[in-house]
């Protein structure tokens, strides 16, 4: 099949009822990928097959904290070419939507906010503060720099950019609005501008301005919350610019599905109206490393590694009964016909042995720095602000009795070790914060997780680690070390650390393997039998699994795999019964509620 050409300099503007392209009427048919949840080395897929079922655009929001993970931190290349990922919308003639927040919800990690920008309480998120708005100015000066140069205009992809994110439902600031418009067109940027909020009248009139054009986000009832999205918005082109057609999951419960043909009845009433709109999600991809968000409205409930999202592409980005039953619909209203799927080859399926494994206590040496404290300090203290990390201190108090020791909270889970026994783990989930050690003295070391920062709500930015004061049987204990630890030497040290395995492991450990391929391929790893932990292939972190589930596979990208030998990495937390890795066909991703 040839490649279409790029797109040459066009206009792109709102008409008193339509999208306006070079002056004739045009219906966005869109789809959302995220160019962070996908191997680079996919993204042509991807957009390819959003061509294939009938799309002409792609929507993407922006990561904030994948980019500047530090304050004086830009990163672009690898996974995060922006640039990259537009100019292949363009290769394959496809528009581009660019939502760069800088809040994005997106069930991601703090909700893309950086960690960092909350290290000082009186920086004032998502409103017209100025220590925020200097942040988020140099921030969007440095996405538009590459968006601006590929705006439609200029013969890029690019034909909207969004202001924001729902902000309807967080907040009224109109002059924090005001000032993201600003800034926003002194960048150079010069496509239509828009809002997104729920048709809600509240939400529509505080999400939003004059000068922005108003779209919405739902997943049912289209007619009614169009008609609910025109009362706001008189004139212009009607979208739903986030059309949901599955949702997301968090660990311990179900995986969520919605009928494909109910689905896509639902698109067909929306379409039917005239309106355009953007399917979240074309594809969801995946929280690889520790990318994941989470929700805490009174329980604290992290979201799982695959955002599968039961979308039209599944997570390994294969076609399924949605982006048929789609296509069928979007071609009503394109005209354009769709070509035949190729058949999409068949995952090797195999077992490989944990050959070595070592106790993550015996090598913490080599993944991190030992720093002292004369209070307990949160990770965010020490600028580490994902991943896992081991507070130690020496308790000094009764020798012959048990003894409780005592924090504010955890966050998100903490396992305690006494003298280098384990002695239990206190779960944020379960509101836990208190723990009987068998006596008070001996050297406490307790294995802290981030398990994902909440990205709606109230509690985005919280601090994260063992949230002090901590206390010995009422007494404080004020003498800590902590090491944070480099995940990303993980894969590293299971490699060249370790003795034989034998038999099963006890946690935490890291543990390794390796296994052959006869060419690079797309995997699925079983972690069905695994109690919680990462695993990284070639060293690329896959992401977290967990045995409460309802996630029950790891998905490995093929552009992370090689022909020949490739390694696995485990870093167990609990325990692992079998000291095995398996390979099986396909995804699976847990029961659902019916």
């Amino acid at each position: 099949m040839s490649t279409p050409s790029a797109p040459s300099p066009s206009t792109f503007a709102i008409g008193e009822t339509d999208f306006l392209l070079d002056g004739q009427p045009h219906r966005i048919l869109s789809g959302a990928l995220h160019y962070f949840r996908i191997h680079p080395d996919a993204w042509r897929d991807r957009i390819i097959k959003a061509r294939e079922m009938g799309l002409n655009t792609i929507e993407t929001y922006v990561a904030w904290d994948q980019h500047s993970p530090t304050p004086d931190a830009w990163i672009t290349d690898g996974g995060l070419d922006l640039d990259r990922f537009l100019r292949t919308i363009a290769e394959e003639g496809l528009h581009a939507i660019v939502r760069p927040g800088p809040y994005i919800c997106a069930e991601w990690d703090n909700g893309g906010l950086p960690a960092w920008l909350f290290r000082d309480a009186s920086v004032g998120v998502r409103r017209n503060e100025p220590q925020y708005m200097a942040h988020v100015t140099t921030y969007l000066e440095r996405v538009y720099e590459i968006v601006a140069p590929l705006q439609i205009s200029n013969g890029g992809p690019v034909i909207l950019v969004q202001i924001e994110n729902e902000y309807g439902a967080y907040s009224n600031d109109h002059d924090y609005l005001r000032e993201l418009i600003r800034i926003t067109k002194d960048a150079g940027i010069t496509v239509p501008l828009t809002s997104i909020d729920q048709p809600e009248d509240q939400m529509l009139i505080d999400g939003s301005l004059p000068e922005l054009h108003k779209t919405g986000s739902f997943g049912s009832r289209a007619t009614d919350r169009l008609a609910t999205l025109r009362r706001h918005q008189p004139t212009g082109p009607l979208m739903c610019a986030e059309f949901w057609c599955g949702w997301f999951d968090h660990w311990g419960a179900h995986h969520h599905t919605t009928s494909a043909a109910a689905s896509a009845k639902e698109l067909d009433d929306l379409l039917a109206t005239g309106a355009s709109v953007n399917i979240y999600m074309l594809h969801g991809g995946t929280n690889f490393g520790f990318t994941n968000g989470a929700n805490d409205k009174g329980v604290y409930q992290p979201t799982i590694t695959s955002y599968d999202y039961d979308a039209p592409l599944d997570e390994a980005g294969r076609p399924g009964e949605k982006f048929l039953a789609f296509r069928e619909v979007l071609a009503k209203y394109s005209g354009v016909a769709t070509p035949e799927l190729p058949a999409h080859p068949e995952a090797p399926t195999f077992t490989t042995q944990l050959t070595t494994a070592e106790s993550l206590l015996a090598v913490l040496p080599r993944l991190g720095q030992w720093s002292s404290h004369d209070h307990l300090p949160t990770l965010d203290e020490l600028a580490h602000y994902r991943g896992f990390a081991v507070y130690r201190t020496q308790l000094e108090g009764d020798a012959t009795n048990p003894a409780v020791f005592a924090v504010d909270e955890v966050r998100d889970r903490a396992a305690f070790f006494l003298d280098g026994s384990p002695v239990g783990v206190l779960l944020r989930d379960h509101h836990e914060r208190a723990i009987t050690l068998p006596r008070g003295t001996g050297e406490l070391l307790v294995l802290v997780e981030d398990m994902g920062r909440v990205n709606y709500g109230e509690r985005l930015g919280e601090d994260k680690g063992l949230i002090g004061p901590a206390t010995l049987n009422g007494a404080p204990v004020t003498a800590w070390e902590v090491l944070p630890i480099d995940a990303s030497a993980i894969p590293a040290v299971g490699q060249e650390e370790g003795h034989p395995v034998t038999g099963p492991l006890a946690g935490p450990v890291i543990a390794s393997a390796t296994f052959t391929l006869e060419e690079a391929s797309d995997l699925f790893l079983d972690t069905s039998d695994w109690g919680k932990g990462i695993a990284f292939v070639n060293g690329f972190n896959l992401g977290r699994y967990w045995r409460r589930g309802p996630q029950q596979t790891l998905y490995v990208p093929g552009e992370v795999t090689k022909a020949g030998e490739n390694t696995l990495t485990v870093f167990e937390l609990e325990a692992l019964p079998t000291p095995q890795a398996s390979f099986v066909s396909d995804l699976r991703l847990g029961h659902t509620d019916f």
